[in-house]
């Protein structure tokens, strides 16, 4: 793509407080095995109070005569992701046809964007024009991981702790219709009037579904991954948990197509449990040994493939958490409005 007239790929990071993780972010992002004139970086702070707006300006200050992306900063007084994202497309030069999903939290290896792209080309040649956006993968932070912050990424690492979507560990090439960290077709996200600001959280799945209703593909491709911190706390773990069935219920009010069975397991189990309970069925506690036996499976296989021998109750403790907390949130979702989320506090 020619990049004389300006750079073609940006990458778009609404931040809140990300003062402990954002460096990293950027730096990553400054070191990109593609040129420096080929891409640029966005960030939409949403009033960080706790000194990530102070690092950024540094950053932007300390690399503005090198050979890296530009590097812009703006105020989000939306807050939210959606709201910020959105505002991102008015700040983008006209050049910018590829848009990238990224967080404050997340970092990416320097041939990141060079996967992105031939994620990109892969899928544009089974789909053409069609083309909305290409997913990537989701994996563990780097460096050495340990206590609840393991038992999380055993939880999430369990065919029990995700469905299809942003945790999954897949393989190759191929149409989805959840991708995560989606590197997105400018003109597409447009068409479709961008993410909806009525979304605090699942923004990027209802646009996906928005997307496929008007007739657009997405893909995910497994060779780009991006490297995300996740919980390091049980209560936050909990939030998580409760806030995405919260809005996933929103998500599925508004698009029904997106329900995933999986995720409804952990309703139906009580459901089912609660019916061999009242119609006095002999062995109506059968379903609550087998559920545990299950997850304690999932428990040992995670201590035996990471060493982590608390990872045998841990990662147990941490599937009933997500379990009880989604569903919780689930039926939330039906009777209360969003509000910010707390579990990254």
């Amino acid at each position: 793509m020619d990049t004389s007239d300006g750079p073609f790929i940006a990458t778009v990071i609404p931040v809140l407080n990300e003062v402990m993780h954002i460096e990293a972010c950027l730096n990553g992002l400054l070191n990109q095995t593609v040129s420096e004139t080929s891409h640029m970086i966005l960030v939409m702070d949403g009033g960080s109070t706790d000194g990530t707006v102070s690092l950024v300006e540094q950053l932007i200050e300390q690399n503005k005569d090198s050979s890296t992306p530009r590097i812009e900063l703006h105020h989000n007084p939306g807050k939210t992701v959606a709201h910020g994202r959105n505002l991102a497309l008015t700040h983008l030069p006209e050049s910018v046809e590829l848009i990238i999903e990224l967080i404050g939290h997340a970092t990416v290896e320097a041939t990141h964007i060079q996967q992105r792209l031939d994620a990109w080309n892969a899928s544009e040649k089974k789909e053409g024009a069609a083309l909305a956006g290409v997913g990537c993968r989701v994996v563990q932070r780097q460096g050495h991981i340990q206590g609840v912050e393991q038992w999380i990424e055993g939880c999430i690492s369990s065919p029990l702790g995700h469905s299809d979507g942003q945790f999954s560990q897949f393989t190759g090439n191929g149409p989805t219709r959840i991708p995560a960290f989606v590197m997105h077709r400018r003109t597409s996200v447009e068409s479709v009037n961008g993410w909806d600001e009525r979304f605090i959280t699942s923004q990027d799945s209802e646009l996906s579904m928005r997307l496929l209703d008007a007739g657009y593909s997405l893909y995910r491709d497994a060779e780009p991954t991006v490297s995300m911190v996740k919980r390091t706390s049980l209560k936050q773990w909990w939030r998580m948990g409760h806030r995405y069935g919260f809005w996933r219920t929103k998500v599925l009010l508004k698009h029904p197509k997106r329900a995933s069975a999986v995720e409804f397991l952990p309703l139906f189990g009580l459901v089912l449990l609660a019916g061999l309970f009242f119609s006095e069925q002999v062995l109506w506690w059968l379903p609550i040994p087998m559920y545990s036996a299950v997850i304690m499976f999932e428990g040992i296989r995670h201590a035996i493939r990471t060493g982590s021998l608390t990872s045998v109750l841990g990662v147990p403790l941490c599937l009933v958490m997500l379990h009880t907390s989604f569903t919780i949130g689930l039926a939330d979702g039906l009777v209360r409005k969003g509000r910010p989320p707390k579990d990254r506090k």
